[in-house]
């Protein structure tokens, strides 16, 4: 522009910050320190922690019993924090309880369980419709040789004694003091809570059915292969 200076130039624009590199923005994570998780000691014989150890309350001495219990677990009771077998197992001689542990147990894989079921003088504790109280099946054996016990919930117990044909040859017995027990609950406020199979028996199942061929299978066997 004649009379007067040129314009001055723009000024350059800034160069864009390079990317971060992956990782950069958790660069100062790694430096922190771990806090290492320590399992509170155990005791050895009752397998509780040593601050609740439940010893004291045990017999100091094995019990003296004549009968053998073979206790079958269920997978998921291994890993809950109030597990009984180990309180079980500790007023135990070694010899007089066996432990085994699983879902399904077939004769070919279980050879010696299913000599046991075999037995006219094993029993195995569960609450069918078929049940005698146990106190009742003492004046007819003098003593049993076997009980087996089933360890888990009512649903596991449940899937396990009717998907191993091997369960359902003992005589099935009940013990009074659990009679007593959930007589007393349900005096006490305890809800009555019907299994799928009784809904479905006395026509009170009121949820839609399924579609699923499988799961309708599998509840035409709950009602003894009765056509849903």
């Amino acid at each position: 522009m004649e009379g007067g200076s040129a314009p001055a130039p723009a000024p350059a624009p800034a160069p864009a910050p390079a990317p971060a590199e992956e990782g950069d923005g958790c660069a100062g994570l790694w430096e922190l320190p771990v806090e290492r998780c320590e399992r509170r000691p155990e005791c050895g014989r009752c397998s509780r922690p040593q601050k609740v150890c439940l010893c004291p309350f045990l017999p100091i001495h094995p019990l003296k019993v004549s009968t053998c219990l073979y206790i079958i677990q269920h997978p998921a009771e291994e890993s809950r924090v109030l597990r009984t077998v180990p309180l079980l197992a500790a007023c135990l001689p070694p010899d007089k309880y066996k432990i085994l542990v699983g879902r399904r147990f077939s004769e070919d894989r279980y050879p010696e369980l299913a000599t046991v079921c075999r037995n006219p003088s094993t029993l195995i504790l569960y609450p069918g419709a078929e049940a005698t109280n146990l106190e009742e099946v003492a004046v007819m054996y003098s003593s049993p040789s076997v009980m087996i016990i089933i360890d888990g919930t009512w649903s596991q117990a449940k899937d396990i004694f009717y998907k191993n044909s091997l369960f359902r040859l003992p005589k099935q017995t009940i013990l009074r003091p659990l009679q007593a027990l959930c007589s007393f609950q349900l005096q006490h406020g305890a809800q009555i809570h019907h299994s799928k199979e009784h809904l479905l028996k006395n026509g009170l199942y009121d949820k839609p059915m399924p579609k699923n061929k499988r799961k309708l299978r599998r509840m035409e066997l709950l009602v003894n292969n009765v056509k849903i």
